[in-house]
């Protein structure tokens, strides 16, 4: 079936927009430059958040999440390399959702907060692989 025949004139319209693309994929890691940003302005803070959740050496792991969240989002937004930069987060992401979203050791309603985090942490995963998957289709196009 046509995509652009089951889909509203209107929402058609905004989804042909010229900068749709950009600025989804701008919203989709604006989470991990504000992180990367953060880290990079005190990353003293960055260091102590990741032996918070048992990461050592503190100082390596802020490191690479500070490269990582940083680099791949540039790559993401650039739109070069994108493959590897969304893999790159999308890594980052799991173990961050292994590491801080632990519910399974949780009862009631810090249980039910971290399983809705790391759901929502995995649709940031499932976001990550299409916008590469879009990328590699739009190359081969």
């Amino acid at each position: 079936m046509n995509a652009r025949a089951d889909t509203p004139g209107w929402v058609w319209s905004v989804l042909a927009w010229p900068w749709m693309w950009h600025a989804a994929r701008l919203a989709l890691v604006s989470a991990y430059i504000i992180g990367g940003l953060t880290k990079l302005s005190d990353f003293s803070a960055a260091i102590a958040e990741q032996e918070h959740f048992g990461l050592y050496p503190g100082w390596l792991w802020a490191a690479l999440a500070l490269t990582v969240e940083l680099g791949g989002s540039l790559l993401v937004i650039s739109g070069r390399f994108v493959w590897f930069g969304a893999g790159g987060l999308g890594v980052l992401t799991a173990v961050a959702m292994a590491t801080a979203n632990s519910f399974w050791i949780m009862t009631g309603h810090e249980r039910f907060m971290e399983l809705n985090a790391f759901f929502e942490h995995l649709g940031l995963i499932a976001g990550l692989v299409l916008v590469s998957m879009q990328a590699a289709h739009a190359k081969a196009g």
